[in-house]
């Protein structure tokens, strides 16, 4: 995997996307993430590295490294100050499933006059695609809208890291967000990505997500394959 050369230091995109391999069981509880010499050549870095990146997952309590036994994961769950209930990938994770996120495509775009990303963004946005596969399956197809201040980002940076994280590495801090459910007909080419019968009624969850201005920084539009696991929401007592 090609890193930027250009941003944030070398160790901490590795953590980043580390983590984010953990959150979503690509690292199972219990289990090693790979040697170092395998992270020093997928990444195509230095021994040192890679050595601050796992330091700083060992100190934050994801990762255990002991001498001759590997580097074992021992969390799997983050704290997020967007909401005091678990994500949903995570309750994905628990119950031994697996998510891995694939990038169809990122680039900016022209809004309709009227539609709801003209709305929030004006003429231009950026838009990304990406799927989320589901143990290997496609699961979810997402497309979100965001301000055109997130264009510098990388293809390296969509496929490895969480997209929450990379909005705040951006000087924007969110604040808060508000989920829409409807069951509604996803487009076609959609409905063929998730190799569901086209015309098949899905679950569709509209998101905003607000920086603290109150600006609206990211729209996102989600169909996900309830056939292959449905959308469940835990409430604690």
């Amino acid at each position: 995997m090609n890193l930027s050369r250009k941003k944030k230091p070398l160790y901490l995109q590795i953590k980043n996307i580390v983590k984010d391999r953990i959150l979503h069981g690509m690292y199972p509880l219990g289990s090693n993430i790979p040697s170092e010499p395998q992270l020093e050549a997928e990444f195509q870095v230095s021994k040192i590295t890679v050595r601050n990146a796992i330091k700083e997952l060992a100190q934050e309590g994801y990762l255990e490294t002991s001498s001759g036994k590997g580097t074992k994961v021992i969390r799997n769950t983050s704290a997020s100050k967007l909401s005091k209930w678990k994500r949903f990938t995570e309750q994905l994770v628990e119950e031994g499933h697996s998510i891995r996120k694939q990038l169809i495509k990122a680039e900016a775009i022209r809004n309709a006059e009227g539609s709801e990303p003209f709305r929030w963004f004006g003429e231009v946005c950026y838009g990304i695609e990406r799927m989320y596969l589901l143990d290997g399956e496609p699961y979810i197809h997402f497309t979100h809208y965001l301000t055109k201040r997130m264009n510098s980002l990388e293809s390296s940076d969509l496929s490895g890291e969480s997209l929450y994280n990379l909005i705040e590495e951006q000087d924007i801090s969110l604040e808060k967000y508000r989920d829409e459910f409807a069951v509604a007909i996803a487009p076609a080419y959609i409905a063929d990505a998730l190799r569901v019968q086209e015309g098949a009624p899905l679950l569709k969850r509209t998101r905003y997500s607000y920086a603290d201005t109150g600006d609206v920084v990211e729209y996102s539009i989600g169909y996900y394959n309830t056939e292959l696991h449905q959308y469940v929401v835990n409430y604690d007592v």
